[in-house]
């Protein structure tokens, strides 16, 4: 086993633009010499990374790492970076362990079942054909930015439905999280600041504002949970701003990234354009060869524990990082192969044990959405800069991996009559079991 004094130690997460973009090279070497290292971050705080996919879901899975952030930065207020919104907005389930995780996860688990979300597909599909007429009326050789165009506002507009952020509060959440989540030095300037402000500002009206409904969106039933005595204030809000973020970002980034990676593959492109039935699939593929949450969010050590054949001492901050199990040899062959037909396998990027990702589901509807209908329009998409000019400036790196912009030609538009059936099916088929997978 190997112990702090032991174990190899690195800055982690402090990378150039060329790291920050690509991560999987990193991920790979690191991995090779240890699959859990101490190390230090950006900002300043020490850490220990796991790196390998067995070790990466027995953490994820052990209840001796901690999700509370807040006792964990009472107990020491060095363990961690606060961040922003800061610690008002830290009451949410990702940062509880039992009972507060469930009691907290229960509360709004109903809007994510696998039937409430499937019933949601019919208008997800309007939203994301109403978002690309937009484009198309554009025109074919125009260069449009397929990031704020359609990855980011069709996730982010459905997570506010469901959840019951009316429209005189949307697009001021929409601007303050565009700004709140740029790739920002520490610690953060003044402009994120006055963004996390905005944010916490807005969930505050929309709580105060709210009629309390248990049967109601999302809003209303934390609401009505804090009128019962069932959550705190602090909770409704907190919960609020992690579903927000939860519910848009993460599903944009892995929108985004997997059309830069399909077109990086065009073999499996044509795959996926051509055979309706992959996409289930290929979503599950893009998820683990993507990373759009390359780590998993905070963990501290309440007791040794040891991980990789190291051990991590208690009371220790750890990351583990997803997008490097996910590409782990030991679980999969070939790991950094795109390839759209791999059988699925249980891959980490939803997470692992009692926080795995809630709204999963809805996740793989949308990207499954997003997919068919992008691609069942524009089967000539591609790329209106050079390969290298993409940047993944959206995020922090760790937690959050998006492109901040993806200007693309979307070529000419093929559907409705005369269209080739085997591309036009992209947009009207549906998985085999009729909705998203569990």
């Amino acid at each position: 086993m190997t112990t702090v004094e032991g174990a190899e130690r690195a800055t982690w997460g402090g990378w150039g633009d060329a790291v920050r973009d690509d991560p999987f090279p990193t991920f790979a070497e690191a991995r090779s010499r240890c699959p859990v290292q101490n190390v230090r971050l950006p900002d300043g705080h020490d850490a220990w990374v796991v790196l390998g996919h067995a070790a990466a879901r027995q953490a994820l899975g052990d209840d001796r790492l901690s999700k509370d952030m807040v006792a964990a930065l009472d107990q020491d207020p060095e363990i961690v970076a606060e961040g922003l919104p800061g610690p008002e907005l830290a009451h949410h389930m990702l940062a509880m362990d039992a009972p507060d995780h469930g009691r907290l996860r229960g509360l709004v688990a109903s809007a994510f079942r696998p039937s409430r979300v499937a019933a949601l597909r019919p208008a997800v599909e309007r939203l994301a054909d109403e978002l690309l007429d937009d484009l198309a009326a554009r025109g074919p050789d125009t260069v449009v930015d397929l990031r704020d165009g359609f990855a980011h506002p069709l996730p982010f507009a459905v997570v506010c439905e469901l959840l019951g952020v009316d429209g005189a509060h949307r697009g001021v959440l929409h601007d303050a999280f565009a700004t709140l989540f740029r790739s920002w030095p520490w610690p953060p300037p003044p402009e994120a600041v006055a963004a996390s402000d905005v944010v916490t500002g807005t969930l505050r009206a929309l709580v105060d504002d709210a009629t309390p409904d248990p049967d109601g969106d999302v809003v209303a039933v934390l609401v009505a949970a804090v009128a019962r005595g069932d959550a705190t204030r602090a909770e409704a809000l907190s919960s609020l701003f992690q579903l927000v973020v939860a519910g848009h970002d993460t599903t944009s980034s892995l929108i985004g990234n997997g059309v830069v990676a399909l077109l990086d593959h065009p073999d499996q492109l044509a795959l996926v354009r051509d055979d309706a039935g992959l996409v289930p699939d290929a979503v599950e593929e893009l998820m683990r060869f993507t990373a759009p949450v390359p780590h998993a969010t905070f963990r501290v050590t309440t007791a040794p524990v040891e991980l990789g054949g190291v051990t991590v001492p208690s009371g220790h901050q750890v990351l583990v990082s997803l997008g490097a199990a996910n590409r782990d040899p030991a679980f999969v062959d070939e790991p950094d192969r795109l390839d759209v037909t791999r059988p699925p396998r249980r891959h980490l990027a939803f997470g692992h044990g009692a926080h795995h990702c809630l709204g999963a589901p809805l996740a793989r509807m949308e990207a499954d959405v997003a997919f068919r209908r992008l691609l069942g329009r524009f089967p000539d998409l591609r790329l209106a800069v050079p390969r290298d000019e993409l940047a993944w400036s959206h995020g922090d790196g760790l937690v959050l991996r998006g492109l901040g912009a993806l200007p693309v030609l979307l070529g000419p538009e093929q559907h409705g009559a005369g269209a080739d059936p085997d591309r036009d099916h992209l947009n009207n088929r549906r998985p085999s079991d009729g909705g998203p997978r569990p």
